[in-house]
């Protein structure tokens, strides 16, 4: 990257994944970044965005103009229900030609709703997947392109020492394989959830899962189960807006998403009580949901 460029690099919204990118990072490509965050607008959320910007070497902006006044390359970080919003209020701000990097879990169709807005204000649309938790990999998690920007940007990516595979030109391609997966891996999850709550209600839980190790034996399944359970306690609430987007995903190709729709109301229900599943064991966790249920 240029040495003297100003920073060029714009994030917009700064939770886990915009922080987890800016750590793998560095603080040498941080100095040539800003971020902004709707929290920065209200006072009593404004200052952890602040600190963790500033402590990782980011310009927390003001305003999504401040961020975007000189991106180059703008990495789209919200929630996926946002997605199109974010685009629409940032449009008018970013500069011609800038990448739009749209990593948020959405339907194909909130893809290319987003990618007319950026196209219409002169940027270059990126549909990326973001194929796995961001940690422990940050920047190095894997990525999928594609778009009428995506070329360009996985040259911008190598220099970031990011992880992107180039899929294709087409708006679309890349979330549709991250949509489609995640109804295997968030429908397990919200499955562990109905199948082990039920049998530690019913006294049977150890029963059940000496079942299915004797069933599957390749899998740990007290092991996965407990992460599975953690994913949902931590990001239920983004896990089930990204859920909804599957639903929107499964509707368009015209196959039934009931099973989909469930699992978004579970991801709902345990990410909405508030719990925090880092400590704790498979027992641990069973039983705080299940006081809560």
């Amino acid at each position: 990257m240029k040495e003297n460029s100003m920073q060029e690099i714009a994030v917009i919204g700064f939770g886990e994944a915009g922080r987890a990118f800016a750590t793998g990072w560095g603080r040498e490509t941080c100095a040539r970044a800003t971020c902004y965050d709707l929290k920065l607008d209200t006072p009593e959320t404004a200052a952890p965005i602040q600190e963790a910007a500033t402590a990782l070497g980011l310009h927390p902006a003001a305003n999504r103009a401040e961020a975007l006044t000189h991106a180059k390359a703008v990495f789209c970080l919200v929630t996926a229900d946002q997605a199109v919003t974010a685009a629409r209020e940032c449009a008018p701000h970013l500069p011609n030609g800038a990448l739009w990097l749209d990593c948020n879990s959405c339907a194909p169709e909130s893809k290319r709703a987003a990618a007319e807005v950026i196209a219409e204000a002169g940027g270059l649309y990126v549909d990326v997947a973001v194929m796995s938790p961001v940690h422990p990999k940050l920047h190095r998690t894997p990525l999928l392109l594609s778009g009428p920007g995506a070329t360009e940007a996985i040259s911008w990516l190598d220099r970031l020492d990011m992880e992107a595979r180039w899929i294709g030109e087409q708006v679309g391609s890349a979330s549709s394989i991250k949509m489609i997966r995640s109804v295997m891996i968030k429908g397990l999850e919200a499955l562990t959830a109905e199948c082990l709550l039920a049998a530690r209600k019913a006294g049977v839980d150890a029963e059940v899962l000496g079942s299915l190790m004797a069933s599957n034996p390749e899998m740990s399944w007290d092991s996965r189960a407990a992460y599975n359970l953690e994913r949902m306690m931590e990001h239920g609430i983004r896990r089930a807006a990204e859920m909804r987007e599957v639903v929107r995903t499964l509707d368009g190709l015209g196959l039934p998403s009931n099973l989909t729709a469930a699992v978004s109301e579970w991801h709902d229900r345990i990410g909405g009580m508030g719990l925090k599943g880092r400590d704790g064991d498979l027992d641990t966790r069973a039983r705080e949901i299940l006081e809560r249920l």
